[in-house]
């Protein structure tokens, strides 16, 4: 026992460790990926009052695996002129830049792939570094509508990335640590206690800050996804599906999963910072009996339910939304949650300062 012990004490023993928890973390997450496709599709199908994916499999559930083969086997189609090089990095930056943004986050009680206790800065940057597949990919078509569409899909992103990053500081000074996992434990011990609502009950005046901002950053994540009624890569005028409208077959596929991954981190990430995390509503005292084991599966679960809820209203939020104008997308972003996140960090600094919080 002592000789196992040491063996993952080792360096080859943690890479084993860290290799396995990276591999556990990944294949899930590409697997539930296909059913929050399915899921999704079969939202806006209801919505309009029709089947959706219907075939493939029980009720449709295969449909995604389907699509998957399709798109594995087509032939990569590369357009004469373009920049081979760049035309095929750019959607496996995509996808790379939206699998390695999972690496700090908190699913349960120790599952974490990195627990670093600047979490929060290592997103900022895989954000702010997933723009460059966009411009690469349509700068690399060599064809002007997808290059269009990358800058406007490009500006779009950088716009509400101000805003979420204004938002995500009014959660860092009410919980006093950038660290993800930290921020969730913080918000243990039921509902009134989560950071939506200020972080307690002593907290509450602050609650006319935080939800408006729990609010503000769900609508700024489907602009940062581009997500409907923010898809404007795609322009009404042109018809063409901006970016990636050069693509095809796998590329495209590796574009499509990154922005599907991209959704879906938004979703924890709401969760986590302003609804609990895998903190339950209620804290139950016969859950604190169980072991260690159990209460990470608990949690988990709960996470796990809150990420589908967000997703859900993002569903609905793509069916019964209309679109909105590039112009009207770049005033909300700049003229009014920019200047309400700006005067929510004030008067969450003010609260720390001067409020129950000091203490």
């Amino acid at each position: 026992m002592e000789t196992a012990v040491n063996f993952w004490a080792t360096p080859t023993g943690w890479t084993i460790i860290s290799v396995a928890q990276i591999l556990a973390v990944l294949v899930g997450l590409l697997v539930s990926l296909a059913f929050v496709m399915y899921a999704d599709r079969k939202i806006w199908a209801g919505v309009q009052m029709r089947k959706g994916p219907n075939v493939v499999g029980p009720f449709g559930l295969l449909q995604s695996f389907a699509d998957l083969i399709k798109f594995v086997l087509k032939e990569i189609v590369i357009p004469d002129g373009a920049d081979k090089f760049v035309f095929l990095l750019a959607p496996v930056l995509t996808f790379a830049l939206a699998m390695v943004g999972w690496a700090v986050i908190p699913l349960a009680p120790g599952w974490v792939v990195s627990n670093i206790n600047v979490g929060v800065l290592y997103l900022f940057a895989i954000s702010s570094l997933g723009v460059y597949g966009i411009i690469m990919g349509g700068w690399a078509s060599n064809s002007k509508y997808p290059f269009l569409g990358s800058l406007r899909s490009a500006a779009q992103m950088v716009s509400y990335e101000v805003s979420i990053g204004f938002v995500i500081i009014t959660v860092i000074l009410l919980s006093g640590t950038m660290n993800l996992a930290q921020i969730v434990e913080k918000q243990a011990g039921g509902f009134w206690n989560w950071n939506f609502l200020g972080g307690g009950l002593r907290n509450l005046p602050i609650a006319v800050v935080m939800f408006p901002m729990s609010v503000i950053f769900f609508i700024s994540a489907l602009a940062e996804t581009n997500r409907p009624p923010f898809d404007l890569p795609e322009a009404e005028s042109e018809l063409v599906a901006g970016y990636q409208v050069e693509y095809s077959s796998s590329p495209y596929l590796l574009f499509m999963i990154g922005e599907l991954a991209n959704v879906i981190l938004m979703c924890a990430l709401i969760s986590i910072l302003f609804f609990g995390g895998w903190q339950a509503p209620l804290d139950l005292a016969f859950v604190h009996a169980w072991g260690p084991t159990a209460q990470s599966f608990y949690g988990f679960m709960w996470l796990f339910l809150k990420i589908i809820f967000f997703f859900f209203l993002i569903s609905m939020t793509k069916a019964i939304v209309p679109r909105y104008r590039y112009d009207q997308l770049m005033r909300l972003g700049w003229k009014v949650f920019l200047p309400i996140s700006l005067v929510a960090v004030v008067l969450v600094s003010a609260w720390r300062i001067l409020g129950p919080l000091h203490s």
